[in-house]
């Protein structure tokens, strides 16, 4: 049999190429996926809208980011005096990811927006939440983590899916007029509340099997359950629960108002970094109880 010749082989390949075009093939192999997901590691990047990478003459060649110093495990002061946390190695992957200088200054909370609008830093990252509110002060990246509420049992009793039938008649814990205890009333019917003066005494009432569950924000929890004061009696029992009218859309970079190109190149590395495994890592060491 005579081997085939350039020209036939180019045109079989073509025709391969096309059948698998049609077959819907094609579009598959041009994605991009992120890495495997660690379980419980968050993934808040569409794959299928990859972004692209912002015209060199528009990437910052240095980043003036603001945070706070009052919110570990996302920024706090280390005790040799050393700026730290979960958003302080964001912004510091951000600005590795676009080639930019990286500064970040810390500032009381109620100075962060009104930094931006004086123009004494280029982006924020403390904490915040677009709300209306604050879209009315500065443009917002997409999202980099979600603020979801969860279940929480005694070890002894922890495991399976929470759903209103499964805690039809159990004493659930939660902090009074909170949005938690507002999404317990409309879903949760049946469930016997226990309202509580605020989030210790809620805690305190589950470790010490006075209750049956605790609903509430998953970070603190986890933070909670990952600490010492916890001594070990619990653990998350079932999924997030995400609804936005509740529990909000989370957290994202603040810019000042009408600053696209940096928005737009700061949702182009936060993508990067989720593909590249950053995002995973730094989760997984400042949060080592998943909140998700």
């Amino acid at each position: 049999m005579k081997p085939l010749s350039w020209s036939r082989a180019t045109w079989r390949c073509g025709a391969l190429c096309l059948l698998l075009l049609v077959a819907g093939v094609a579009p598959a192999l041009s994605q991009v996926p992120g890495p495997p997901l660690p379980a419980g590691v968050p993934n808040f990047w569409n794959v299928e809208r990859r972004l692209e990478r912002p015209d060199a003459a528009q990437l910052p060649t240095a980043i003036r980011f603001m945070t706070t110093e009052d919110y570990p495990p996302f920024n706090f002061v280390a005790a040799d005096g050393a700026l730290m946390g979960f958003n302080v190695d964001l912004a510091r992957a951000i600005c590795a990811e676009l080639s930019a200088t990286c500064t970040i200054q810390a500032v009381p909370f109620t100075d962060v927006l009104p930094g931006l609008e004086d123009n004494k830093a280029d982006a924020a990252i403390a904490g915040l939440a677009a709300t209306p509110a604050a879209r009315q002060k500065a443009d917002f990246s997409e999202r980099y983590l979600g603020t979801p509420a969860r279940f929480v049992a005694r070890r002894a009793g922890a495991g399976g899916e929470m759903t209103p039938a499964k805690v039809a008649g159990k004493s659930v814990a939660v902090v009074g007029g909170t949005a938690h205890e507002a999404y317990l009333r409309d879903f949760f019917k049946d469930a016997a509340l226990k309202p509580y003066s605020d989030t210790t005494a809620a805690r305190e009432a589950l470790r010490k099997g006075e209750v049956d569950l605790l609903f509430g924000d998953g970070i603190s929890l986890s933070l909670w359950l990952n600490g010492t004061s916890s001594a070990n009696c619990c653990a998350f029992v079932g999924g997030p629960f995400t609804e936005s009218r509740f529990f909000g859309d989370g957290l994202a970079v603040a810019v000042k108002a009408g600053n696209a190109p940096l928005r737009r190149a700061i949702d182009y590395a936060l993508q990067r970094i989720w593909e590249k495994g950053v995002y995973a890592d730094l989760y997984l060491r400042w949060f080592p109880i998943s909140f998700y």
